[in-house]
């Protein structure tokens, strides 16, 4: 029989994995729809809908070995710090307001970005950071924003593409061409601390963008790159080149890479009582009670 530690992780696991798949589940079928409705009468056909079992099916085989391995097997720091693609994975699977409830008891320090961070449809990503800055300057040098789309053909799979656009909170530092780059080469998606354009392309293609805001406008002229895996500042957070950047519906949360092992498992810490308290917060009809079981809030 399973310990009651044991219990618990897996049924946090359980709940993270149910919450990841409603993230995914739109992108997943949206893009088997494209790839399986029939062209000729508009109507999906029996391959889609076989399509969509297995996908299930498979997902939900692959998070379920998943949630059992990591609910029984926690790593520790020492592991994270040795196979980093491993501790991304896992920052996927973690909440990011728990992250920046780790970063505060840990560090003592504030690395969330503000409400203005707003994504362009819900979701949940995890990766490292490609930061770019963007300096504010009337030019008509058709090389002045070069270096910009340098960085985004030279980016990893998995990056999180973070930039600084230097007042430019009506200006779009990112739109539908330059996403749907990010988008072919595996960007786990974009932070932009100015504005965003081509909605109807990045929702499209599924492309994952929190800016603080959608404005019309373009940085060509305006703007000349500053430069890419520099420190930047993003509505307020300092980022430095390879932070892990946590995004979720309740915002965006930057994790410094040398804590980032430490951070990530007082992370998966915090996300195991809070989804423990659910279910007893349930049974006894009481927060007090709960609070005063798991001494937490």
């Amino acid at each position: 029989m399973a310990s009651d530690s044991g219990s618990r992780r897996l049924r946090y696991f359980a709940r993270s994995f149910f919450a990841n798949l409603r993230w995914h589940r739109r992108d997943m079928i949206l893009i088997m729809v494209v790839k399986t409705a029939n062209p000729h009468t508009g109507f999906l056909t029996p391959k889609f809908l076989r399509a969509v079992a297995w996908a299930l099916v498979a997902t939900i085989a692959v998070f379920a070995i998943t949630t059992i391995l990591l609910a029984e097997n926690p790593k520790t720091a020492a592991e994270y710090n040795s196979d980093p693609a491993a501790m991304i994975e896992a920052y996927r699977h973690v909440e990011a307001a728990s992250v920046s409830d780790a970063i505060e008891q840990l560090l003592h320090q504030k690395s969330y970005m503000s409400h203005r961070m707003q994504a362009i449809f819900p979701t949940k990503f995890a990766g490292s950071a490609l930061t770019v800055k963007l300096v504010k300057q009337e030019n008509n040098d058709p090389e002045a924003l070069t270096g910009m789309l340098q960085a985004i053909d030279t980016g990893a799979p998995g990056s999180v593409y973070v930039m600084q656009v230097e007042n430019g909170a009506d200006i779009a530092g990112i739109g539908g061409l330059m996403g749907t780059a990010m988008f072919a080469r595996g960007f786990a998606g974009a932070v932009i601390d100015g504005g965003v354009r081509d909605l109807p392309q990045l929702k499209r293609i599924g492309f994952p963008v929190y800016s603080t805001g959608s404005v019309p406008s373009t940085s060509v002229h305006h703007y000349r790159f500053g430069g890419s895996n520099v420190p930047i500042e993003c509505d307020g957070v300092k980022v430095m080149a390879n932070d892990i950047i946590v995004a979720d519906q309740d915002g965006v949360v930057v994790v410094p890479r040398e804590h980032a092992a430490e951070v990530l498992i007082r992370a998966q810490q915090l996300d195991l009582s809070e989804h423990s308290m659910y279910p007893v917060i349930e049974k006894l009809h009481s927060i007090v009670e709960a609070v005063k079981q798991f001494n937490r809030i």
